[in-house]
């Protein structure tokens, strides 16, 4: 019988016999349909590969860390099915060696297909690739990558998945390292998966429903280590994935022999315990082998002119911006993304992925954009991913922007790159794009009907890990990125930021009472529009990266989280859990299904006074959400007016039904409020105000 070391192996009665004998090892045949390297049992390993274009296969094993194969197994002619190679090794133990590829095949590099077999191969489905475990180490260049064989015997125990609604999702995006590195976190595993996992009870206490992880596939932080300014500079955001199975071994605290990934899955699980969902960004966009001058160790040996989208004379487009691209629509590829998705599914119970530069996804072998894109659909409707969240980032590095175009098959949710902007210039004081503004809050449905899902296809957000962090968008206006080596060429220019009268930091009182005001402006809103928020780990207390807008490579003060802001900024940071507490209490908020009883809309939008329209001319934005509360007959009725002027203005909001009364829950000025008369009061200027409907005896 089977060992159950492997969960893709159907449960079933196999008489695995060795056949030949090749470099001194008992082999037979393998299992063709299991890609990768899988443990039959305790001695016996089944090796799967395929290659369209190669005539010939070697499979060679290493001894752990050593550079020079001990045992190098040539594939029989008779052991190809198609284009598949698979062979069973017995007497094979799996903690003893790690292993890698080497194909021939014919060099036709006009044509892209350039076959050397001197190359030492990853596999493609590796699901733990060695000589990265420590980080910044760079590993011998002359063999880099090399895999090991993973056991898959981590127990789930009665872990359910939290499973959340996506309007009831609270999404936090944190890089791995970063988050836990610096001395001020305080945790006993800093810089790791061990290190977030301490966090917990402080993601439970500011209440976050879901963590997006920056990538965590295997990458190489090394691969374009460069000096610039007295510091070390290392591909440290990782999106350039040497591996789309493997999870990143220097993100484990401790060694992982064969159980690479046990780290991962605790924190997986613990996480969901807490009623935490967590996605992955993932990068299917491009690999790290970049263009014909990138190293050359995986795809490229394997299938060039298949994994990758070439010109017709044989070299990379490059819709990422990092040298290649992947050839996502090819069968080929779309199975491996597949079954990649589902392997992250099935073994580490991820709920959710947020995908790099998607639109690339959706390009044909040509590189033009394709409506019906056969990925997009089979992930919209494949039946392993059929409650997981598929977040899209809908541009990509070519000048393909479909915001509100993406091919979403009713199934896919975007990153809304319009709220972000508009809310970005309107909240600084470009008070005439209250139109775009009103769309943006109230769910973006301009953007969001016909194939998609409504407001539930929009993440808002205000920030993310590409530009600047909530606290320097008050505190720059221009990016400070002479840091990365580029003389402040790399990174967004339009950042929409404001930097209150000063430039960087300053002990003035009232700039910084003002930008203080402006960041408790921004999450108020945040939590207050329909759709699904997102923000960047360290806003909640004022973290900043010194206004380095594309940090990307910075492993350092820069990127990592201080957490001593976090004492330093407590009144930012309370302001933050009340408007998560406050929008998990207000089903209208999120969307809330059901009419009030006093016949007011679900939404709608208003100028400074019920009932006036939004022009080009309008300072005041006001919000209006209506709708019974859930589990209730009673209505949950809420207020949002923002100021985006330097000057007070009046407001006034609708009268009520006795016996209920508006009253203020939240208003981010200096000064209190000031009423003037019956529902009626003068905002301060740059200021949000938010009512929640009580009875007056409340």
């Amino acid at each position: 019988m089977l060992s159950t070391l492997s969960a893709a192996l159907p449960t079933q009665e196999y008489h695995l016999m060795p056949l030949d004998t090749i470099s001194g090892f008992d082999v037979r045949p393998g299992l063709y349909e299991i890609h990768g390297a899988t443990a039959l049992s305790a001695n016996a390993v089944n090796f799967t590969v395929h290659s369209r274009h190669a005539t010939s296969c070697e499979l060679l094993l290493f001894r752990r860390e050593e550079n020079e194969p001990f045992a190098v197994l040539p594939f029989p002619a008779n052991y190809r099915i198609g284009d598949v190679f698979s062979m069973i090794v017995f007497k094979l133990n799996v903690k003893d060696f790690e292993y890698a590829y080497r194909l021939d095949g014919p060099y036709e590099p006009e044509n892209g297909i350039i076959f050397d077999k001197t190359k030492i191969l990853l596999d493609p489905y590796a699901r733990a690739v060695t000589g990265q475990r420590i980080w910044g180490q760079s590993p011998d260049r002359s063999s880099p990558y090399r895999a090991r064989v993973v056991l898959n015997n981590f127990d789930w125990g009665a872990t359910s998945r939290p499973l959340l609604p996506m309007q009831d999702l609270i999404i936090y995006e944190l890089h791995v390292r970063g988050f836990t590195m610096h001395p001020s976190s305080c945790v006993k595993h800093p810089g790791t998966f061990s290190g977030l996992r301490e966090k917990i009870p402080y993601l439970k206490e500011l209440g976050i429903t879901a963590v997006e992880l920056m990538p965590i596939f295997e990458f190489d932080e090394t691969m374009d280590i460069r000096e610039a300014n007295g510091r070390r500079l290392l591909d440290y955001w990782g999106y350039n994935t040497v591996s789309f199975f493997a999870p990143n071994t220097s993100y484990a605290a401790e060694d992982e022999y064969n159980h690479e990934g046990y780290e991962l899955k605790s924190l997986v699980r613990e996480l969901n315990e807490n009623g935490i969902e967590v996605f992955l960004d993932v990068v299917f966009n491009h690999t790290a082998e970049g263009n014909e001058h990138g190293p050359f160790f995986c795809f490229k040996g394997f299938d060039n002119n298949i994994y990758y989208m070439l010109t017709p004379d044989g070299q990379y487009y490059n819709f990422s911006g990092c040298g290649n691209t992947l050839n996502c629509n090819h069968p080929i590829v779309q199975q491996m993304i597949l079954e990649c998705l589902r392997y992250w599914v099935t073994n580490y119970r991820i709920n959710g992925f947020r995908f790099d530069l998607a639109s690339i996804l959706g390009r044909d072998k040509n590189g033009l954009p394709n409506q019906n894109a056969p990925l997009l659909e089979s992930l919209a409707f494949d039946p392993v991913l059929g409650d997981v969240k598929l977040i899209a980032e809908a541009w990509d590095a070519g000048g393909l922007y479909q915001v509100g175009s993406f091919p979403a098959w009713n199934r896919w949710a975007e990153w809304n790159g319009l709220y972000r902007d508009d809310l970005r210039s309107f909240l600084k004081g470009d008070h005439w794009m209250a139109p775009a503004v009103a769309k943006r809050i109230s769910g973006s449905m301009d953007l969001y009907t016909g194939q998609y899902r409504g407001y539930n296809s929009s993440i808002n957000f205000i920030t993310c890990h590409d530009g600047f962090t909530l606290n320097d968008l008050y505190s720059y206006n221009e990016k400070h990125n002479l840091a990365n080596g580029w003389e402040n060429t790399d990174g967004a220019n339009d950042n929409r930021s404001w930097n209150c009268g000063f430039e960087g930091e300053t002990d003035d009182p009232q700039i910084n009472a003002l930008r203080l005001k402006l960041m408790k402006n921004a999450v108020s809103v945040l939590m207050c529009s329909r759709g699904t928020p997102m923000f960047l780990a360290g806003d909640e207390f004022g973290d900043t990266r010194f206004g380095n807008n594309n940090p990307y490579c910075q492993d350092n003060e820069i990127s990592w989280l201080d957490w001593s802001l976090l004492d330093k900024n407590r009144e930012l940071f309370e302001h933050f859990k009340f408007m998560i507490q406050f929008r998990k209490d207000h089903c209208s908020i999120r969307g809330g299904a059901l009419p009030s009883s006093m016949n007011f809309p679900l939404i709608s939008t208003h100028g400074n006074h019920p009932g006036d329209p939004i022009t080009d001319r309008s300072k005041v934005v006001c919000i209006f959400y209506a709708s019974q509360k859930e589990h209730s007959s009673k209505d949950d009725l809420v207020y949002m007016a923002i100021n985006a002027y330097w000057e007070d203005q009046q407001i006034s909001l609708p009268i009520l039904p006795k016996p209920y009364i508006w009253k203020t829950v939240v208003y981010t000025d200096t000064v209190d409020p000031r009423l003037l008369f019956e529902n009626t009061m003068l905002m301060g200027p740059r200021s949000v105000a938010i009512f929640e409907a009580r009875p007056e005896t409340i």
